[in-house]
Parts: structure tokens; C-alpha cells; sequence
């Protein structure tokens, strides 16, 4: 079969697409891009947001597009979240919930025989291939989370806590290696609660974050991988042992990102997140403490139910006092089955958009700031690929901490061999758009 997939939504998503095209190419078919003809489609679909949930129905409505007699296949969070509302799903799509991702190339197989569709036998000329070694891979350690914040649906479509064996995720990083990465991204769904074998919401708190510690030593003793960098953390886990720890895992990037939601202790006590302002700022005291000017990125909704304008206020206050090097600003979205959900005093979209504008005005202040403290004359930048920017063609890639950096690629053949390679690079500027450039 041409098996062709599309990715939405977070890291883990796009790890577990990854895995599941390799279980298709090893079972032998073939992996295509997703706008090519295929006998099968497979979304692998978001459901966090209602914006995520449209676009992920959009892209089952274009691959039916594409090929209507073909498989349309909803993988993920939102076949998890049709399920679970009328026991099925849709007609028109075929539904796959993420406990059944593993067994993804059995399922399809037998839907087939069993429809007797027929595989087309398409002319391989104009198919493209691609490279498909990597300069940065994901590893998903864990998956599921207990946390249950008033807004969030992913826990009901994620389930229960489930840990990786240290032993495989380390395995999958010495092979990565083997293969040429030279960057490994720690990923899940609540990272935090590695090694948590309850579903109790704080015993990732009493852990103290042990048995993430322990996986990142293992990892950081693999030759080939140069750089580790984490996924989302829970504030909750940051204590000074714990970030003592991450300080000697020395090829650790010096990027954190702990996701705040809000900068109101009302507003996160009606969120249920379990940490007030004043404990945050002492996680980033601690943090600054160990690390050279760290990238603290985070997460803010604007627009909660009930959240007045002091309280937006105080979000922005603090945005400022807790100097973060990147902010991801979400208007709240109202998802049905959660807590938030039934609140009284939901905001309007319009003041939901005007509060959202103004936080993104602030994080773009806050963004150059912390580039211009942290930025040394000369950084080592993980080249990826050579991209266009404002209409001119340049190698880019990323910092330790995370900041995307540009040179010049007059001489393609030339910058080509620059690509998955740790360089030096001397800063001298930004394009149109903003992004820093530099010279090798």
C-alpha cells in the first residue's frame, strides 16, 4: 500500500507518527507524502484547542479530497475525543485512538481486506523521496497525565501514567546517534511524572524528579549525540537538587520551558494548576542560579473564564518580572467535557483576541531583550537546512538556546555541508523578519 500521513499538534504526536510510518515501510509498504495519491491516509490528529480540532477535521476533508476512494484515517487525540462522544465516530473517516497506534498496521490491513478495497498500482516516477536522517529527533519517554487542570482535555483522551523502560529510550538515543543526530528532544505528555507509577496528581512532586535525572545521564553518555534538550516541564518539579542534577548532565541545553498558563494566583487556582506566582519565580531563581542566562520559554492563556482585566494585568506583570525569553500565547479555548467548560463568566472572544494581542506585543519585547543579554559574539549553531528568507537563501539552525540563527548560503553546494554540523558562528545582525545572521 502508499501509506501517506500528516502530523498536528505536539511533539509526541510527531514522534508517534514517526513510528508508526517506520512500522509501515518495515511491514512493506511504502510512506508517500501526504499530498501524493494514497491508498491510505492518516492524520494524526490535536484536539487540545477547538482551532486544533477544526484543522484536524480540515485535513481528513483534503485527504478525501485528494483520493475519495482512499482509507481516511483519524489517528490521535481527536478520534480519542469523537469516541469517547458517540462510541464510533464518523462514517466518512476511519478512527484510530491513541492506545491502538502500536497495533496501526494490523488494523488498517484487515479494514481493507475487509472492505475489499482495491490497492491502486500507481507509476513510482514522480514520487519524492526524502532524506530521512535528522538533525534533532524526538524521544517520548512517557505518555498520559493526571494533572487534570480545569481547561485541558487531554487528559481523558491520553489516560492513565505510562513510563518508557530507561533501557529502550536509551537504545532508541544510541541509535539515533548511529544514524547521524546529533540532537535528542526529551518528549511527552507530562515529562515531569517520568517514573511515576500511581495515578496520584503529586507523586511526580515527591520524585523529585529522580528517575528523569537518571534517563538524561544514561543519554548524556551516548557518543554521536552532542546536545539534550527537554521538553515542557512542570513547574512543580524544579527544586534546587533537581536543578542541581540537570547542571551535570553536561550536554544539556541550557532551554527550559515551564509552562505557566497564567500570571494570577486566582486564575491558576481555577485552573487547578497546583503552584502559586511566587513559587514559579523561586523555580527561576533557582534555575538562573546553575545556568548562564537560560532560555525560560512558557505557556500563557489569555482570556479564562472569569479572568477580569486586573487579573490580565497581573499576567502581564508578571510576563515582565520573570523576564521569559519566549512566550506561546493561547486564547482560551472552551472545550466541552472539562471543568472549565461549565464555568460562569466566560469571556468574549473579542476581549479574548484584544488581551492576546497585546501579551504577543509583549513576548516580542521580552524575545529581543533576552537576546541581546544572552547573545554571545560567537555561537554554536546546529545547522538543519537551507530555507528562504525575505526572498534570500540561508543556511539556518538553532542555538543551545533555542534562538534560530542564519547565514548566507550564496554558495548552495557549499552550505549544504554545513548542514547537521555544531559550527561556530560570528553574529552580525537580523533579517527583515527578525531573525539573527551571521557569518561561519
Amino acid at each position: 500500500m502508499r501509506v501517506a500521513f500528516l502530523t498536528l499538534g505536539c511533539k509526541v504526536n510527531f514522534y508517534e507518527t514517526g513510528k508508526m510510518a517506520k512500522m509501515f515501510e518495515e511491514a512493506g509498504h511504502e510512506v508517500v507524502p501526504f499530498e501524493e495519491y494514497a491508498d491510505v491516509y492518516i492524520v494524526n490528529t490535536c484536539t487540545v484547542t477547538n482551532i486544533a480540532s477544526r484543522k484536524s477535521r480540515q485535513m481528513l476533508n483534503k485527504a478525501k479530497k485528494i483520493n475519495p476512494e482512499a482509507l481516511i484515517v483519524a489517528a490521535g487525540c481527536y478520534a480519542d475525543e469523537v469516541i469517547k462522544k458517540d462510541g464510533t465516530g464518523m462514517d466518512t473517516f476511519f478512527f484510530i485512538p491513541n492506545k491502538d497506534k502500536k497495533d496501526i498496521v494490523n488494523i488498517i490491513c484487515a479494514r481493507m481486506d475487509k472492505t475489499g478495497w482495491e490497492v491502486k498500482n500507481i507509476s513510482r516516477q514522480h514520487i519524492t523521496k526524502t532524506y530521512n536522517g535528522h538533525t534533532r529527533a524526538y524521544i517520548k519517554i512517557q505518555d498520559g497525565c493526571t494533572q487534570f487542570c480545569t481547561y485541558c482535555i487531554i487528559p481523558y483522551v491520553r489516560g492513565e501514567l505510562k513510563s518508557r523502560d530507561a533501557i529502550n529510550v536509551v537504545k532508541e538515543a544510541e541509535e539515533l546517534a548511529i544514524n547521524g543526530c546529533k540532537e535528542v528532544v526529551i518528549t511527552g505528555i507530562h515529562i515531569s511524572s517520568y517514573g511515576a507509577v500511581t495515578d496520584k496528581a503529586d507523586e511526580f512532586v515527591k520524585l523529585q524528579g529522580k528517575p528523569l535525572l537518571s534517563l538524561l545521564k544514561a543519554v548524556n553518555n551516548i557518543d554521536g549525540i552532542e546536545r539534550i534538550r527537554l521538553g515542557s516541564l512542570e513547574p512543580r518539579i524544579i527544586s534546587r537538587s533537581f536543578i542541581e542534577g540537570l547542571a551535570s548532565v553536561t550536554k544539556l541545553c541550557p532551554h527550559f520551558h515551564l509552562s505557566l498558563q497564567s500570571g494570577s494566583d486566582t486564575v491558576l487556582k481555577r485552573m487547578n494548576r497546583h503552584y502559586t506566582t511566587e513559587e514559579y519565580l523561586a523555580g527561576l531563581e533557582i534555575t538562573r542560579k546553575y545556568f548562564e542566562n537560560p532560555a525560560i520559554t512558557t505557556d500563557i492563556i489569555t482570556g479564562f473564564p472569569g479572568e477580569t482585566e486586573e487579573e490580565f494585568e497581573e499576567t502581564m506583570d508578571f510576563a515582565k518580572k520573570a523576564g521569559f525569553a519566549k512566550v506561546h500565547v493561547f486564547k482560551y479555548s472552551r472545550r466541552y467535557g472539562t471543568i472549565a467548560d461549565k464555568m460562569d463568566g466566560q469571556v468574549s472572544g473579542e476581549v479574548k483576541a484584544e488581551r492576546s494581542a497585546r501579551l504577543s506585543a509583549l513576548e516580542k519585547e521580552l524575545g529581543i531583550k533576552y537576546q541581546e543579554e544572552a547573545l554571545k559574539e560567537y555561537e554554536k549553531v546546529l545547522f538543519e537546512e537551507i530555507a528562504e528568507i525575505d526572498s534570500k537563501k540561508y543556511i539556518t539552525g538553532y542555538n543551545e538556546r533555542y534562538m534560530r540563527i542564519a547565514v548566507p548560503a550564496e554558495n548552495i553546494a557549499c552550505a549544504e555541508t554545513f548542514c547537521n554540523t555544531i559550527t561556530g558562528v560570528h553574529i552580525t545582525g537580523r533579517t527583515e523578519s527578525g531573525i539573527l545572521t551571521g557569518t561561519i
